[in-house]
């Protein structure tokens, strides 16, 4: 997911969407996947259904990895906000919260915006996303910029709207930049995304394998989404192969 949207960044199962819209709306932070309209459900009721539980399978041992240097440049998020994540909780995955509680994923994307403060000014208002026309406004809880510093946008304990499917259980992570490439070739910005993914991830007890790019979304065992014309929504940043290789790196820094 990347802060702006561009059509290469979004597809919806194998079909390309051509359009312009926010990434980092949903996704996390592409064109318009099924329609520029307003998101409706019919008329009728979204029927919750039961999110996946917990998988135990591969969970790190007990984390005692030291946090790294993260700034503090939180987004506005009001009550109001809460109220309006509450709402898309309910319509998305049934459930009756604005918290992120027990995460299970982490989602990596790029932002496609050139710096940090052009990705803050993305998220910090509140007003319907340009490619779901839905409340609350898209975030995420990290930014790590092109010098390796890394930002909190969010607490750790709220949700953010980045990915489609998975936002209940996911942690969102934007990497400022263009393409999956250019971060994996930046030196200080692969440091600090790297060492923030581990301290997350060792201390929420979550995999390797549940690390991974917004492209990979919709293969994730976590994927839950309520509204039957977003199931198949996805953005095409971070993908596989590119993914694989941030895995790799990752896996090379374990939970000790």
């Amino acid at each position: 997911m990347g802060a702006r949207l561009t059509p290469r960044k979004l597809r919806r199962v194998g079909v390309l969407c051509l359009g312009g819209g926010l990434l980092v709306s949903s996704c996390g932070n592409g064109a318009p996947v099924a329609s520029t309209q307003a998101l409706s459900t019919g008329g009728a009721a979204v029927q919750p259904t039961t999110v996946p539980r917990r998988q135990v399978a591969s969970v790190p041992p007990a984390a005692s990895v030291a946090r790294p240097r993260i700034v503090q440049d939180p987004i506005p998020f009001p009550s109001t906000r809460k109220r309006e994540m509450i709402a898309y909780a309910r319509r998305h995955y049934g459930l009756d919260t604005y918290r992120l509680i027990d995460p299970r994923v982490i989602v990596e994307h790029y932002t496609e915006t050139p710096d940090f403060q052009s990705t803050y000014n993305t998220f910090a208002p509140d007003h319907p996303d340009t490619e779901l026309h839905e409340l609350p406004n898209t975030c995420v809880h990290f930014v790590v910029d092109r010098g390796g510093v890394i930002h909190q946008l969010v607490p750790l304990g709220i949700m953010c709207r980045h990915t489609v499917g998975l936002n209940y259980t996911a942690i969102g992570i934007e990497n400022v930049g263009y393409s999956d490439q250019e971060i994996l070739r930046n030196p200080a910005q692969m440091r600090a995304s790297l060492a923030l993914t581990r301290w997350l991830r060792c201390s929420d007890h979550i995999a390797v394998k549940n690390v991974i790019g917004h492209s990979e979304s919709l293969s994730s065992p976590y994927h839950h989404e309520n509204v039957p014309s977003l199931r198949g929504q996805t953005h095409s940043d971070w993908q596989l192969a590119d993914m694989n290789i941030y895995r790799a790196r990752l896996r090379s820094l374990p939970c000790r």
